[in-house]
């Protein structure tokens, strides 16, 4: 695809603020800002991804002429801060999870140390890219876990909202364990692979079914997976497959499979695995496809349906039950003559008041390896993993647990030093078997369909006494 000038994709308030903070001598001010996403329903879990994208942005903003003329004739900005543009770049520091790491609410993903003017203009289009794919990779790895090892093609192309939407949720898709995409242009871009088989309009086109079988068979004897419900599913679809399979194995072909798209998926799938098997096609598969989402594959592996291969696209593709992920970034500090001033907002809902300060997140695993929790805690904070550590529910907290025999892994790693990339992004098939990796590091009860187990993720001592005094002072001012 062409290679865009996306400096422009911001809010106007970003622009206005940068402004203002230019004319009132904030320019220089350092801020850290944090992404993280809030609890819901629906997010017990998510799968982190479209960091790549977001540090592409990030390090190729530039005002050109076109984007100067244009925010010129807004009449909002004067020469000064426009002349300020024309030279803008991005100097500051950026520290995220990698792609593919498992992140619960409430935590931050990914944080922003720069000054405060630069800071700004990259909240919106950080959140329009992390959101997006973090949703689709998180969706993806639902579906999937319910397939229970058994392969899913991401089939979502024509049912996203946009080329962008469809090119890049392929690529969460992947990174959330789909195994393919139909989408040809993110198989060019990502390197993976991609598969399909053929539509109905393909046997409505022939004089017959079996016309139209034969005829794709013959293009694909070894990977002809074909269609069966454009008719009659039982009566005349696998019927038909099955005589085209007899004359690929006459002239010493394997044949794939075929593909049910419509009716009791259950039903028909038990039904054409007996025809398939009596004629001596144990190996060939059946692939799914139609509207499928967790739940539904969920359903159909319960009743036992004969289903080796998913496709799934709409509900995939779109994130169909939850729209939107929800992830907000929020200023949690300052610095001013090298010294870290918190900031925090308040709110009568407990979980929209923010964590303050410049921190990280530990993992903490048992003696097997498994994640046990999460804890925030303030940058600089020690934890000697030596001694017993006692963690607390942030609100109710005479939840208390004590580990021992455990380690710590901190979960952000510098991604940009001083404007320039320090990280070396993995390949797209890399960042997947480390998403892989990662889910298997957490127990079946935290990623189930039906009421999982909630993870914890706790505050640390340090920011915990923080928050709570900060909160106390302000409370106490108003």
């Amino acid at each position: 695809m062409e290679k865009r000038n996306l400096t422009l994709l911001t809010d106007l308030y970003e622009l206005t603020m940068m402004n203002g903070y230019f004319k009132e001598g904030y320019r220089d001010q350092v801020a850290v800002f944090d992404v993280f996403f809030r609890q819901h329903d629906l997010i017990t879990y998510s799968l982190a991804a479209g960091l790549e994208q977001a540090i592409d942005y990030v390090t190729n903003l530039r005002f050109g002429e076109e984007e100067i003329a244009y925010l010129k004739g807004l009449n909002l900005f004067d020469e000064e801060f426009l002349n300020y543009l024309s030279s803008f770049r991005f100097t500051g520091d950026i520290y995220a999870v990698p792609e593919g790491t498992m992140v619960f609410p409430g935590e931050p993903i990914f944080t922003v140390k720069a000054p405060v003017i630069e800071a700004q203009l990259i909240e919106t289009a950080v959140l329009n890219i992390i959101n997006h794919q973090t949703l689709i990779a998180s969706k993806a790895a639902k579906i999937c876990h319910a397939a229970k090892g058994q392969s899913v093609m991401e089939f979502g192309l024509r049912r996203a909202q946009g080329p962008d939407a469809g090119i890049y949720g392929a690529r969460a898709a992947i990174i959330g364990g789909c195994g393919s995409t139909s989408n040809v242009l993110a198989g060019k871009m990502f390197d993976v692979k991609v598969s399909g088989t053929h539509a109905h309009s393909w046997v409505m086109n022939f004089p017959t079914e079996l016309d139209a079988f034969r005829a794709y068979a013959h293009m694909y004897p070894d990977a002809a997976l074909l269609l069966c419900d454009t008719y009659d599913t039982l009566k005349s679809g696998v019927p038909n497959a099955i005589k085209v399979f007899d004359e690929l194995k006459a002239q010493g072909h394997k044949p794939l499979g075929i593909r049910l798209d419509s009716g009791d998926l259950a039903y028909l799938s038990k039904e054409a695995r007996k025809m398939l098997d009596a004629a001596g096609y144990k190996d060939a598969v059946i692939c799914a496809s139609g509207d499928l989402d967790e739940y539904s594959i969920q359903s159909l592996r319960n009743q036992g349906a004969a289903i080796d291969l998913w496709g799934v696209g709409t509900k995939l593709i779109t994130g169909d039950d939850l729209p939107a992920l929800g992830g907000v970034y929020k200023l949690a500090a300052v610095i001013e003559n090298g010294e870290i001033i918190p900031k925090i907002k308040l709110s009568d809902n407990a979980v929209k008041i923010t964590n303050p300060g410049f921190k990280n997140v530990y993992r903490i695993y048992n003696e097997k390896g498994m994640a046990e929790a999460d804890l925030i805690h303030l940058r600089g904070e020690e934890i000697d993993a030596s001694k017993p550590l006692t963690v607390f529910h942030p609100i109710e907290t005479w939840k208390k647990t004590t580990y021992e025999n455990y380690t710590l892994r901190e979960l952000l790693v510098p991604i940009i030093e001083g404007g320039k990339v320090v990280y070396e992004f993995p390949a797209l098939r890399e960042i997947a078997a480390y998403a892989d990796r990662e889910m298997e590091s957490f127990w079946d009860e935290y990623r189930r369909i039906d009421k999982p187990h909630i993870y914890k993720v706790d505050l640390s001592d340090g920011l915990y006494e923080l928050k709570t005094s900060m909160m106390r002072s302000i409370r106490g001012k108003k």
